[in-house]
């Protein structure tokens, strides 16, 4: 099972200056200047700029969320102050208004390619070394909200008082450890099934679990088409239409009250239903369009669901991304998105 003590511990990342001399150069070289350098020589993103080049920012940004520095202001000072921080980044001093310019405008997509990247990287990291537990992949899907302020956030407004950002979020489950596969950033009011496409990967190995917030006949139907492997749960308004109740285990110890084949709503598509009770003692329907699993291990799988609420949890905790440097869309996205190339750059040197 996940633990947070599986996860990288950012305490052993806030570095003294002699460590960081050593160390963060180790801990930026899967990030390819060179490509990243041509990426930004194919756009526009520093066509005018004197100063703040794009490799730069990302470093000292990279550097601040190692340091744990939750404010632009902090973040000049420490270059202005800091003779390693000016050698890591090429810069001798900077303004938090220029910091606060450069975060607004480099495009966010820009940096999820960064991420994405790195993603895949640690992937083939994986492959190499542990071939066999990362196949058959389990994919938790979920989304995690940031509420903001509604007076400096109108752009991202759900609720009468609030703001907030969602992370809509896949992560891999593998032995012992989980691991970032995506993460879409939105603002909150739309629905999680919107970005449910995304997240979803079209590997026939691959078993995503998600919860009712992506409840959808459409998709669903879809999915079954597509030889897209998925667990969920059922709404208690769900109609059920049985087409064979199924032997129950025999083991006592076993949660399982119900097992059968079943279509739900307009679906023409046969689901596995499996009524389980939880560890509170409640009971809960869950459907499985592989036919062939398990129905304790279909049970076991939905339930697995609360490892991806201690992923939100720990990067919430650990990384800088509840107290923001900027108000604009393009400032939070990339002040998000930093933080996660941080995540994974710290995982791919623990499993270097």
């Amino acid at each position: 099972m996940v633990v947070l003590s599986k996860y990288p511990n950012y305490k052993e990342l806030h570095m003294d200056n002699d460590t960081i001399k050593t160390v963060f150069r180790k801990f930026l070289y899967p990030l390819h200047f060179e490509v990243m350098q041509q990426m930004i020589n194919d756009t526009t993103i520093d066509k005018y700029v004197k100063k703040l080049g794009t490799i730069s920012f990302i470093k000292l940004f990279i550097y601040a969320q190692l340091k744990g520095h939750t404010s632009l202001r902090r973040i000049s000072q420490q270059v202005k102050r800091k003779r390693t921080v000016q050698r890591l980044t090429g810069l001798q001093t900077i303004s938090s208004s220029q910091l606060s310019r450069k975060l607004r405008d480099i495009p966010p997509n820009f940096l999820y390619s960064v991420l994405q990247n790195l993603i895949q990287e640690l992937h083939l990291k994986l492959a190499a070394s542990r071939f066999d537990q990362i196949t058959g992949k389990i994919h938790l899907i979920d989304s995690s909200t940031i509420s903001m302020c509604l007076s400096g956030y109108e752009w991202a407004d759900f609720r009468e008082t609030k703001s907030g950002i969602k992370m809509h979020t896949s992560i891999i489950l593998c032995d012992d450890d989980s691991y970032l596969n995506d993460m879409i950033l939105t603002p909150a009011r739309p629905a999680d099934d919107t970005q449910l496409d995304a997240l979803i990967v079209p590997d026939k190995d691959a078993l995503h679990v998600f919860d009712r917030g992506y409840f959808n006949f459409t998709k669903f139907s879809s999915y079954c088409e597509q030889g897209i492997r998925f667990v969920t749960r059922t709404k208690s308004n769900t109609i059920v239409n049985v087409i064979e109740e199924l032997e129950l285990p025999s083991d006592p110890s076993s949660t399982i009250i119900r097992d059968a084949i079943v279509t739900i709503g307009m679906m023409e598509h046969p689901l596995r239903l499996i009524e389980t009770l939880d560890n509170d003692g409640n009971k809960m329907s869950v459907v499985c369009n592989d036919l062939n699993i398990d129905g304790q291990e279909i049970s076991d799988l939905y339930q697995s669901r609360w490892q991806i609420e201690l992923f939100f949890r720990w990067i919430k905790q650990n990384l800088v991304i509840k107290k923001l440097y900027g108000k604009s869309q393009n400032a939070v996205f990339n002040q998000i998105y930093l933080a996660m190339i941080t995540f994974c750059l710290n995982l791919l040197l623990k499993n270097d």
